[in-house]
């Protein structure tokens, strides 16, 4: 704090500098959420794509072939 700096005018800075970095960590956290959501959906989505694809294709099984 500079010696010419009158203490309310230091903790008014204070407290609008605390509501900055708590806005801050806020939006993070939304959106570092959002991330780890998609990450799985996009994990399940691709898992359902290659369940999908297996059943699909034709049976490779002895019992299957003529």
């Amino acid at each position: 704090m500079h010696p010419e700096t009158h203490p309310e005018t230091h903790l008014v800075l204070h407290h609008a500098r605390a509501a900055e970095l708590r806005a801050e960590a806020d939006a993070y956290r939304l959106v570092s959420a959002d991330r780890r959501r998609r990450g799985l959906r996009t994990r399940l989505g691709w898992t359902l794509v290659e369940v999908g694809l297996r059943l699909a294709a034709e049976p490779r099984t002895a019992a299957a072939v003529p």
